[in-house]
């Protein structure tokens, strides 16, 4: 076993070495991007609003959908955003009232514009202007928790030195994409709202990303990789700058560098797709990165085609059904969603580019009849699915599910009794560091599934406030070792950093089982104790999961094991604790943890959820997390441990 460890240790590092470097800005010289780029005046993405016979191709029950949610808006009262709205993320620490205002306003307009396609009489165009003219005069485009956090700031966006975060990038994809379809019924209105729209744009958004730097652009100060902001950002970034900049040079000089940023997400990826910000972030990560290349093919007649055809591209497609668990559940490590939404259509063109027909029907799987709601983001991904109804509700639909998957760029194993099936035993573990994008210290985690419904969990996140990316992120509870399945050693937790990470990780699988074990004694701080402690998290297939830790310890005083739950659990009797499983839908089961009784001494505590940050726990979960805490009893500096999760 150790030979073969080691031959898939070296393997795994040949081929994370020898990945293609720069495979998107490589490829094409500065002048063969412009030979390519079809022009800003001659690019028809998507048909004009003056193509009757192109629009005709998406189905009525569509354009009746946004047509009907439209008239909701024609007498939209545009809002402003008060400062003090803005004002709230540094006195309270919320963001949300702030995004709501900004985010409707968005929907609104893009909702407007498609019906005004949809229909072509005019009714729309005057509630459209309103709705332009009036996030042109937003102070800041972004969100208020995206502001610099200095005294210079304070809350308020300083308009003299413009920057793009995420939501100015959707916004100006809003703008371009208003202008590109309703542009000339503005003009005839009056042709300051489309010279507004580039004014505010190239202000806002081209400046700044040609000129000055970004931090989303490239790895950060101690070296982690770009996060989803990146491909995200840059996504926006290519749809205003293919519609709106009538220079060439210019066009070109925005796409080429764009190319570049985005080859600085790519380049350190993982060459077996792992996304370490979880599922709930893919959507805006490799998706965001699919978006880039399905606009830049769409743009230069195919010409980007070639990316589709590099195997880490598609791992990273894969990792949207690599990483799932059940129909409603995916994993959740770190601060993704435990319920992510799918975005069913995207999901299906990326698996039809890859020609990876697994991808197609679980995109299939989700598809949900058009309701005249375009969703907060990625507006234009609602183009895309206009014209691809008839394939799309035709394609037949299933979901993977694969038996074993095993992640060794994030060291992220999932394992499930059955292939293609939810039935049974799920188990999936994380090594990895705990400097990872969205991080919680979190070295050695698992979570146990039953039936495609959850055991032992990770709680992900709750509601972001400013608490979230500070300083103060680790006093937030959900975010620290002792509130995920991992033990506290010696009153010590884990600390933050790459530094505290698991050594000696080792995956093995066979037909009756599927393994990772992992030495997680250097998450600790020094005062952990720790010499060694080597955990593993074994699936017996349609028997249990068996957690064992065996550990040296320099002193002993105290060890705890916690386990997280969404159900109550209760000793039965001495070595046997209950989680009473009670789903929505489906039977109850109980799940019997099996614990040596004259070692460790079980108690189980139900958590208040009353934090502000906590709301978004809730909202997920329900008001019902629970930790049970095996407290060693008796403590030995050389002992094991060992927890047996099964079915009663």
């Amino acid at each position: 076993m150790k030979k073969t460890m080691l031959l898939l240790t070296i393997i795994s590092c040949f081929l994370h070495s020898t990945a293609q470097q720069n495979l998107l800005s490589a490829k094409y010289s500065t002048q063969q991007l412009q030979e390519l780029l079809i022009s800003q005046s001659k690019w028809t993405p998507f048909p004009r609003i003056t193509d009757r016979a192109g629009w005709a191709r998406v189905d009525d029950a569509t354009m009746l959908a946004f047509i009907k949610q439209a008239n909701a808006y024609l007498t939209y009262q545009w809002p402003s955003i008060p400062a003090t709205t803005s004002l709230l993320i540094e006195r309270t620490g919320e963001r949300s009232a702030y995004e709501r205002i900004s985010f409707e306003k968005r929907a609104v307009l893009g909702t407007l514009v498609l019906a005004e396609v949809f229909e072509n009489k005019g009714r729309f165009i005057d509630p459209i202007i309103n709705g332009i003219w009036s996030i042109c005069e937003e102070s800041w485009w972004g969100a208020s928790a995206h502001l610099p956090r200095n005294k210079d700031n304070a809350g308020l966006m300083d308009v003299s030195q413009p920057f793009v975060d995420l939501f100015s990038a959707e916004t100006a994809t809003y703008l371009a994409w208003a202008d590109y379809f309703v542009g000339d019924k503005l003009d005839a209105v009056s042709p300051q709202v489309r010279k507004r729209i580039y004014y505010e744009t190239n202000n806002r958004i081209f400046q700044p990303l040609m000129n000055k730097p970004h931090g989303w652009m490239a790895a950060s100060a101690n070296g982690r990789p770009p996060n989803n902001w990146n491909p995200w950002i840059c996504s926006n970034w290519l749809n205003a700058a293919l519609l709106l900049e009538k220079d060439a040079a210019k066009r070109t000089a925005m796409v080429g560098k764009l190319l570049t940023v985005l080859d600085a997400f790519v380049n350190p990826y993982p060459q077996d797709g792992g996304c370490d910000e979880g599922p709930g972030y893919w959507g805006a990560a490799a998706a965001s990165l699919y978006d880039n290349i399905a606009m830049l093919n769409m743009a230069t007649n195919n010409a980007f085609n070639f990316v589709f055809e590099n195997e880490k591209i598609k791992n990273m497609a894969r990792f949207i059904y690599r990483a799932q668990i059940s129909e409603k559940y995916w994993l959740d490590f770190a601060d993704a969603d435990p319920q992510p939404g799918m975005a069913a259509s995207m999901i299906y063109r990326f698996g039809k580019d890859i020609h990876d027909t697994s991808m197609m029907q679980f995109g299939a799987y989700y598809r949900q009849p058009d309701d005249g709601h375009i969703g907060r983001f990625h507006y234009f991904r609602n183009l895309f699915e206009l014209f691809l109804q008839n394939e799309f509700q035709q394609s037949a639909k299933s979901l993977p599910l694969p038996a074993d998957v095993w992640f060794p760029g994030i060291q992220v194993m999932i394992a499930r009794d059955k292939n293609g099936s939810t039935d049974g035993l799920f188990v999936a573990a994380q090594g990895g560091h705990n400097d990872e994008s969205h991080n919680h210290n979190d070295v050695g985690n698992y979570i146990v599934y039953y039936n495609g419904g959850p055991v032992l969990i990770d709680v992900g996140r709750g509601t972001y406030t400013r608490k979230t990316f500070s300083d103060k992120r680790y006093d937030i509870w959900y975010n620290c070792s002792d509130y995920h399945n991992t033990p506290t050693i010696n009153g010590a937790n884990q600390l933050p950093g790459a530094q505290y990470k698991a050594e000696n990780v080792a995956y093995n699988k066979g037909k009756s089982f599927a393994e990772l074990s992992l030495e997680i004694s250097h998450a600790y701080p020094e005062q952990a104790a720790t010499s060694n402690w080597q955990r593993s998290i074994r699936l017996n297939r349609g028997k249990n999961v068996v957690v064992k830790d065996i550990f040296k310890l320099n002193n002993t005083n105290g060890i705890t094991e916690h386990l997280m739950t969404c159900y109550p659990a209760e000793v039965t009797k001495p070595g046997e604790l209950v989680i009473h499983c009670t789903p929505k839908t489906g039977s109850p089961t109980d799940i019997v943890i099996h614990y040596n009784a004259k070692q460790m001494q079980p108690t189980v505590e139900k958590l208040p959820l009353t934090t502000m940050e906590d709301k978004g726990v809730e909202e997920k979960w329900g008001d019902n997390i629970y930790r049970i805490n095996f407290t060693v009893t008796a403590p030995k500096t050389n002992d094991a441990i060992e927890l047996v999760i099964a079915p009663k």
